[in-house]
């Protein structure tokens, strides 16, 4: 099936607007374009060190949404052109010109399923929940994954600079804090190196059934992880949650200008002796991370570098 794509040319101030008016008439999945600069909240929410580029704000947006051919959709389509011509009395809309194409029905939620197939990080193989293990990988070490809408597949250099430092620090009846857990891949291999017991946090939602669905299709019961959502930045509740001095490892694959406030908070989680995993740096930035990691009094003790990423491994006093 096709739809009609309606594309609305306003404004940055308009936007917000524009957007709760779509959906006071019953329009679902409203998508914004501007090149409003990402505040700071927005960026802690990223997870790697490549933030996209906005340009400059021109003060132009760009508000689009899909409906089905019909009567109905001409009765709302005049609605929302009313609408936008009834806001000129308190904001400026811009030209509020209404742009009209098709698009193909497609599942956005699994479409990129086609891009991501099985591979190896070394010896283990990562495979996703839709493909089959060939007969020559039996004896490998496999991770079955299916991140759905939360983040981490393990083809990305961060992740996978975290996995070789986990595999060569966790030990037997280790407990591990994943700080940005995503889709689980980091606990569960955790697990599967011999913890003992891992806490997965994480800004999204989706990590939650992710991470569950992934760690079950794994064969790793409830009773060896938990994960929950929340900012362990500044949250107490999940710093509480998360509990003080008990974790053999902690991990963050995350923004590094994240990594620079976690550090300090971070040593409380932290067993002493404990070790630091750090990844999702991109190399300009590692000095950055470098300097925060000393200045909360933790011992660097290897820096890995894959093209152009860079995890850092600390460990705080014993």
């Amino acid at each position: 099936m096709k739809w009609n794509k309606f594309r609305i040319k306003t404004t940055t101030d308009a936007e917000e607007i524009v957007s709760s008016m779509l959906m006071d008439l019953g329009i679902q999945g409203v998508e914004i374009e501007d090149r409003l600069p990402m505040t700071q909240a927005e960026k802690e929410q990223m997870f790697v060190d490549i933030l996209p580029e906005t340009g400059i704000d021109d003060g132009a947006a760009y508000v689009s949404f899909y409906l089905e051919e019909g009567e109905e959709t001409k009765s709302l389509l005049a609605s929302v052109r009313e609408e936008m011509e009834a806001m000129r009395s308190y904001v400026e809309v811009g030209s509020a010109e209404i742009e009209e194409s098709q698009t193909e029905d497609v599942d956005w939620v699994n479409n990129w399923k086609q891009y991501f197939h099985q591979f190896y990080v070394d010896d283990i193989l990562i495979i996703p929940s839709w493909e089959d293990v060939k007969p020559s990988d039996e004896g490998r070490l496999i991770i079955h994954i299916d991140p759905g809408t939360a983040f981490g597949t393990g083809m990305h250099e961060t992740t996978q600079l975290c996995i070789r430092q986990l595999r060569k620090y966790v030990k037997h009846g280790s407990k591990v804090l994943d700080v940005g857990c995503g889709s689980g891949i980091l606990g569960m291999l955790a697990l599967k190196f011999g913890a003992e017991y891992v806490m997965g946090t994480d800004l999204d939602p989706c990590a939650i059934d992710a991470t569950h669905e992934n760690m079950e299709v794994n064969g790793i019961t409830r009773d060896c992880y938990e994960v929950m959502i929340g900012n362990i930045i500044d949250d107490k509740k999940v710093q509480d949650a998360a509990g003080y001095g008990k974790y053999d490892i902690v991990t963050a694959n995350i923004l590094a200008d994240v990594l620079v406030t976690l550090t300090p908070v971070i040593l409380n989680q932290l067993a002493p002796g404990g070790i630091y995993i750090t990844s999702g740096i991109i190399d300009d930035k590692e000095k950055t991370v470098v300097d925060a990691v000393k200045a909360a009094g933790l011992t660097v003790l290897e820096i890995q570098r894959q093209g152009e990423w860079v995890s850092v491994t600390a460990q705080k006093q014993q």
